[in-house]
């Protein structure tokens, strides 16, 4: 790929030196030369070439779409009609999808190009993108070391080159996580911003689908395309849609917050800290206002999300029992064997882990305990957060506490990955929009982020606060 996003794309093809169809080979053909990264799951050669050829036409003609070239890939939880889908899980391996999702036919529709779908943790359970049936996927800026979790695939597609953006899933974290690892920009939006039609289901309270890009423009020009109303999703929220990066409405001095408790968190890496010190004080320095909050929830978030979570995984994973849908076993002697057998086989470890937690907190006895209390508690952190954002832009803070870390890691707790979501987990319990971006590189060589945190539907100023921090340096 010559073009690294869209705008470059568009002058390029107008300047009659590249065209859709010869990027998209040219991405075809880097995704084969780095396979061993284990980036897709499966490439779409012939329908991604079919595509680019229509598009080149409709470029010529004037009839071109907003994402017009656009080369996207999609994470392997997002229904593409006629082609496979499978959620990185043995459940599903070779179903393939017989409808679009909302998000994927707002793509097509705005003239993208659907070069593949990615691997990611199995039912997007995971922070490591080590947990998929179809091996590990490794960061392309260190092999050694992952990508993230669960949109891992999707964050190392983009900092590979194999595509100008894609598309993720964040339930807890897991395109904010990815995108710091990889040194790209992703964004979770405001849960109800995007359609879940077609998304298979981790936690549906919590999943939303958002972008990964090279670029904040890229990033914020793809939000706009898959957000809006959808008959489809009830739970999609009817409000309009406005322009996601809009310099004319670029306030000239912000208001932004920041925890003590996130910042002074021993597990948070001393380089980003420092990092995050002085982007405080370019900050003020600059005119921006900086105020220093408290959040006493801090060291609840990881326990009310996890127990509300797999609860609701337990629930959306029923149906995949073998009968329904899904991996069926064929040594079965009666339907209780056929159940078992077929769970068993078609889930990995660490589905089957979330399953029975989730299964165990809705059971009598238990649900009011631990449940019923969670639900309070997520209350509790969404007032609380939608009250520190009051009279705010936004708060800002590091999107994860460490830089990536080594591929088949060993731990004898495997619920210590578990806290890798420990700054991430507030925007999604809390149901507002968090954006991670780009800030630096550790002495180590590998990238970090900082997320930005906004009100609920205010997309559009952290996408401002973005292009305000970006241009600090």
């Amino acid at each position: 790929m010559t073009q690294t996003n869209l705008s470059e794309l568009r002058s390029a093809i107008t300047a009659g030196k590249t065209s859709c169809a010869q990027e998209v080979k040219s991405c075809i053909d880097l995704a084969h030369k780095k396979s061993d990264l284990n980036i897709f799951i499966e490439v779409f050669e012939d329908s991604a070439i079919a595509k680019a050829i229509e598009v080149d036409e409709k470029l010529i003609n004037g009839s071109a779409g907003k994402l017009a070239g656009m080369i996207i890939a999609i994470k392997d939880n997002l229904c593409y009609s006629g082609h496979k889908v499978s959620a990185s899980s043995k459940m599903l391996k070779d179903f393939e999808s017989q409808f679009n999702s909302t998000v994927v036919q707002k793509l097509l529709d705005a003239d993208a190009i659907i070069i593949g779908r990615t691997g990611g943790d199995e039912f997007a359970m995971g922070s490591s993108s080590e947990t998929s049936f179809y091996g590990p996927v490794k960061n392309p800026l260190n092999p050694l070391m992952t990508p993230g979790g669960s949109s891992g695939g999707s964050a190392a597609a983009v900092a590979a080159g194999l595509c100008h953006a894609s598309l993720g899933s964040d339930t807890g974290g897991s395109i904010r996580q990815p995108a710091a690892f990889c040194g790209v920009y992703g964004i979770k939006p405001t849960y109800g911003r995007v359609s879940r039609h077609g998304v298979i289901a981790y936690a549906s309270s919590f999943d939303q689908v958002g972008p990964i890009a090279s670029s904040l423009d890229d990033l914020a020009i793809i939000t706009e395309v898959i957000s809006g109303k959808d008959d489809f999703d009830t739970t999609c929220s009817e409000s309009d849609v406005p322009k996601m990066l809009d310099i004319k409405n670029q306030k000239k001095t912000l208001s932004l917050g920041y925890y003590k408790s996130m910042i002074a968190s021993p597990a948070l890496d001393l380089e980003i800290r420092q990092k995050f010190i002085e982007l405080l004080e370019k900050l003020r320095l600059s005119g921006h206002k900086i105020v220093e909050l408290e959040f006493p929830f801090f060291d609840s978030l990881i326990p009310i999300y996890y127990i509300l979570t797999t609860a609701e995984a337990s629930s959306n994973l029923a149906r995949y029992d073998g009968i329904h849908i899904g991996h069926r076993n064929s040594d079965f002697t009666d339907l209780e064997s056929l159940y078992k057998k077929s769970r068993s086989e078609g889930f990995g470890e660490e589905v089957k882990r979330r399953i029975m937690l989730g299964t165990f907190v809705l059971s009598s006895g238990y649900y009011d305990a631990f449940y019923g209390k969670a639900q309070k508690a997520r209350r509790v952190v969404r007032d609380s957060t939608i009250k520190d954002l009051d009279g705010l832009d936004g708060i800002i803070g590091p999107t994860t506490p460490s830089t990536a870390f080594p591929l088949g890691k060993e731990y004898t707790d495997p619920t210590v990955l578990y806290l890798e979501d420990m700054f991430t987990v507030q925007a999604p319990l809390s149901g507002i929009p968090a954006i991670s971006i780009p800030i630096g590189t550790h002495s180590n060589g590998l990238p970090y982020g900082m997320q930005i945190m906004g009100s609920n539907f205010d997309e559009q100023s952290i996408f401002s606060i973005a292009r305000i921090i970006e241009s600090l340096d």
